[in-house]
């Protein structure tokens, strides 16, 4: 049995979902023909609250569309410091929108107004570029997926927008978020300019984000999928794999976030764990004692077919995910008490 917790992007189709995307109707969205994509769009905009969505290959796609669209050249983005646009995006916010990113402390990731106040560039000052955005995550991926209450977004929004920022959401891991605050997705349109949210990370489609923006937005956002790659063809079938997750998968999230509360127990228990991240959702961050090396503890994790991936110096991930189930648990568990170093 192998037990793959190095992200939760490695799951497979259910076979439900691969019905349903065996079954899909197609055509050419490139032309806006692709009926169950133009469904995908609807759906995600209806849920977020929101006037339109626009259905990409991928997380960075869609975080880089909404930038881009919400920028101009030489303007200014504020960010958590470990966010995912800056750290794992291939610098795209310079390459693809020109602008540069002013990074933020925050709470384990999470951007106070206090803090955004703080960081906001006097727009008479030639010397700075232009603040004109803030984006945020959430959860947030280096700090174990720390998340957001929807009351502390509603008060960051409003600052935001008194200052003139429009204001950007990268929600990979949204509905992570939400099985947690027990908040409402539909509220969060009423708070972003433009939204992303992943459907193959913890909702276990093969492959696919979707952009939800405003509807002035739209049709600059369809350029610049266009202009980045992303105008799939008959996308139909990747759809439909995302609507199938949408109205399955979301539920039972609940039980990635209880498996990865295990593991952690589980390791703040052994002898080669230094100190570990608070366990909010899905993700386990945890650090090495210093004489041995994550690569090491890697490598005796393989020999027991456990992947993990390394995450820092000392840091190790695990993220738990919908092909992890309880006997993956319950052997993790078991090779963690044996090893010894």
């Amino acid at each position: 049995m192998i037990v793959d917790l190095r992200s939760d992007t490695v799951t497979k189709p259910t076979k439900g979902m691969h019905e349903a995307m065996m079954n899909a109707e197609v055509g050419d969205d490139v032309f806006g023909e692709d009926p169950s994509v133009k469904a995908l769009e609807k759906k995600c905009a209806s849920m977020l609250g929101m006037d339109a969505a626009i259905f990409c290959p991928s997380g960075t796609m869609t975080n880089q569309i909404g930038i881009k669209i919400l920028t101009q050249p030489y303007d200014e983005v504020i960010c958590y410091k470990g966010s995912h646009i800056y750290k794992y995006e291939g610098g795209g916010v310079a390459g693809n929108s020109l602008a540069s990113v002013r990074l933020l402390e925050g709470n384990r990731g999470r951007l106070s107004v206090e803090e955004i106040a703080a960081n906001i560039n006097n727009i008479q000052d030639a010397h700075q570029p232009i603040s004109s955005v803030v984006s945020l995550e959430n959860t947030v991926v280096r700090e174990a997926g720390s998340y957001y209450y929807l009351k502390d977004i509603a008060s960051i929004s409003a600052f935001a927008r008194s200052k003139g920022l429009k204001i950007h959401l990268d929600g990979a891991r949204f509905f992570n978020a939400l099985t947690e605050t027990g908040d409402h997705a539909i509220d969060y349109g009423n708070y972003f300019d433009s939204i992303s949210i992943c459907l193959s990370k913890g909702l276990g489609a093969p492959v696919g984000s979707v952009l939800v923006c405003k509807k002035e937005l739209e049709t600059k956002a369809r350029r610049m999928r266009k202009v980045f790659g992303g105008g799939m063809r008959q996308a139909g079938f990747l759809a439909a794999a995302g609507i199938y997750a949408l109205n399955n998968h979301i539920k039972r999230l609940n039980e990635d976030h209880i498996r990865a509360a295990e593991l952690g127990k589980s390791l703040g228990s052994v002898s080669w764990v230094k100190s570990l991240m608070p366990i909010d959702t899905n993700m386990v961050i945890f650090s090495v004692i210093d004489h041995i090396s994550p690569e090491q503890l890697l490598s005796k994790l393989a020999e027991h077919d456990i992947k993990a991936i390394k995450f820092g110096a000392q840091e190790i991930r695990m993220v738990t995910h919908l092909d992890f189930d309880d006997s993956m648990l319950e052997k993790a568990v078991n090779v963690f008490k044996k090893l010894s170093f």
